[in-house]
């Protein structure tokens, strides 16, 4: 499910930019120079994918890695990793992105709580290995912190900032 909610602000040089978050089990593409991308993530996983070339990216936020089999009756496909990560891909490459040109930083996966089934790093693994497969270069997969954290993405030039939630402003990673 795409998203298009965005609103007006400033970056941290003062530049106008026009944030579009999503929420789990959605996606976002733009070319805009002055957009960016933000999301929350806990266990969950986003792919930021990107044509550098053609200055067109987008990220993605799934909660799962893969749907069960059979789905359950009012399922919902956006909300697993093997749907959604096609998903983006396909859409950046209905703007004009070429397969052979994108690059991905995957953000996300922390581990919420101890559990036998780590989902958070059961969803990165999927995605590094769902980019490998398809042939992507994976630029950076940083680890969050256990609690997560605010991802912001400007899928025009690649730059993304992670502040691990709980975390002062200063204490922020860039891809």
């Amino acid at each position: 499910m795409k998203h298009n909610s965005c609103s007006r602000a400033w970056d941290d040089e003062g530049r106008p930019v026009r944030h579009k978050s999503i929420a789990q089990g959605q996606y976002c593409i733009s070319d805009d120079p002055d957009a960016v991308i933000t999301t929350v993530l806990g266990s969950c996983v986003a792919a930021c994918i990107r044509d550098p070339h053609r200055g067109i990216g987008g990220m993605n936020h799934f909660v799962l890695p893969k749907s069960p089999t059979p789905p359950p009756q009012h399922c919902d496909p956006y909300r697993y990793g093997d749907h959604l990560m096609p998903s983006l891909i396909d859409a950046l490459i209905a703007k004009g992105a070429k397969l052979a040109r994108l690059e991905a930083v995957v953000f996300g996966g922390a581990s919420t709580f101890e559990s036998f089934y780590n989902v958070g790093e059961r969803n990165r693994d999927f995605a590094l290995d769902f980019l490998f497969a398809e042939g992507i270069t994976i630029i950076d997969a940083p680890r969050v912190c256990a609690l997560g954290c605010r991802l912001e993405y400007w899928p025009f030039s690649g730059k993304a900032v992670q502040t691990p939630l709980g975390a002062t402003r200063g204490a922020r990673h860039r891809a």
